[in-house]
């Protein structure tokens, strides 16, 4: 059983892997994965109500990830729908181009800490495709964009899938993980946004690049109140586990109800066929469902091999093999860079618990912030790169030349701070 399992496993992670070679969705060989995976645990177990038990006590925990993106998403989407984002971009004015280097850097790295880095990227190489018509300089800042927003997702519980994994899966706490991996991947965005500057001379000439022939559907003042609204509300979300001590995806799908009630307020005046545009049904029909399905899917599997003993015995021989839990931990952020980081945060929540590693302790912290960030290193290591490399048809290869080596450079430093940090502070 444990054998095949295995293998089915492994055959399903190769072609999540190649999803673009072989150029079948990931989600659909995910959700194929996890079924055959419990399937044959319950066909080989002795008794067939362990397998039925298990799955539903997994079902529950792997409900409440797929919620909180759900939520999460969908306000997203009602923001971007109002056209809320141009709050922050109108107000970008510079026309130098070291100077909008820090700009879009910080920029990026501080609004995927409040949104998720996939949104932001999307976002912000929008965003550049309107201010930058040069497309050597686009894709050199595009590259700025994946690498500050994997960073700026890593420290914060909301702005990266796996370190909200490891919030919800009670690995982490909002608060400490903030304070703990905030320098480290500030070091990570600073260090290739330092070099990259270095690459680029002069000033663009669109002065009035933004503000100029933008078609806006919706008012100023509804802009701005979905917006306002919509940041709050993914900001209360922790303030709100820390109050009630309920799950985190409660608090997403109170400020998604929030946000429901606010924009069918505002719409009241219009008609069904114009307020569809702007209501919460269109927002989830705009939603990356693939994704979901994908989280599912591959939390499910992992899920599976969690139930059979095989992670906790992948464990055993890791650190046998290797010893240091720090230099496993960045091994498993560099692998980030070729599979993909949900299930590879996964897997160590199963094969190491919270009676080996407790709540903040530096291990989870540290994985928190490899499996965010390592990703940057190839363009198909994150959700954040993918995206970008599809708007912007972005090479493999070009990327690995002019981006893969600041990536990894700043992942190093970024790692390099983490172990100092944790050597002052704990000797």
């Amino acid at each position: 059983m444990v054998t095949i399992i295995s293998l089915i496993f492994i055959i399903g992670y190769a072609a999540i892997a190649l999803e673009h070679p072989i150029r079948i969705n990931k989600a659909a060989t995910a959700l194929i994965t996890g079924v055959l995976c419990w399937s044959v645990f319950a066909v080989s177990a002795p008794d067939k109500h362990i397998p039925s038990h298990l799955l539903t006590e997994y079902l529950g925990e792997v409900a409440g990830i797929l919620f909180f993106l759900l939520g999460a998403m969908t306000i997203v989407e009602l923001i971007d729908a109002h056209d809320g984002f141009e709050v922050i971009t109108s107000r970008i004015q510079t026309t130098s181009k070291k100077k909008l280097v820090w700009v879009i850097g910080f920029l990026t790295f501080f609004l995927s800490a409040v949104l998720d880095n996939l949104t932001t990227t999307i976002v912000m190489v929008s965003l550049l495709r309107i201010i930058i018509p040069e497309k050597k300089d686009r894709l050199l800042f595009a590259g700025l964009v994946i690498i500050a927003a994997n960073a700026g997702g890593a420290w914060s519980p909301i702005g990266d899938v796996t370190t909200t994994m490891l919030w919800i899966g009670g690995q982490i706490s909002a608060g400490n993980i903030i304070i703990q991996t905030f320098l480290p991947s500030l070091a990570c965005f600073f260090v290739p946004a330092l070099l990259i500057t270095r690459q680029l001379k002069g000033n663009f000439q669109f002065p009035d690049k933004i503000t100029g022939n933008r078609n806006l559907s919706t008012s100023s003042k509804d802009r701005n109140t979905v917006f306002w609204i919509g940041i709050l509300s993914l900001l209360f979300v922790p303030v709100f586990k820390t109050i009630t001590h309920l799950p985190p995806y409660m608090g997403v799908l109170l400020g998604l109800g929030i946000m429901w009630v606010v924009t069918e307020m505002i719409h009241s005046e219009k008609d069904e066929a114009e307020k569809g545009l702007f209501s919460v049904n269109h927002a989830l029909r705009k939603i990356d469902t693939p994704s979901i399905l994908f989280f599912l899917g591959i939390l499910l599997s992992i899920a599976a091999l969690q139930a059979t003993g095989i992670l906790s015995d992948l464990a055993g021989w890791m650190n046998s093999s290797i010893g240091n839990i720090k230099i496993i931990t960045v091994l498993i952020g560099l692998l980030s860079a070729i599979v993909d980081n949900v299930p590879l945060v996964a897997a160590a929540q199963g094969m190491y618990g919270l009676e080996q590693y407790p709540t903040d302790h530096y291990f989870w912290e540290f994985l928190a912030y490899c499996a965010g960030t390592g990703g940057s290193i190839l363009i198909i290591g994150s959700a954040a790169g993918v995206a970008a490399m599809g708007l912007e048809k972005i090479e493999f290869f070009w990327y690995l030349k002019k981006i893969g080596w600041l990536a990894l450079l700043g992942y190093l430093a970024g790692a390099g701070v983490y172990l100092m940090q944790l050597y002052l502070t704990h000797g």
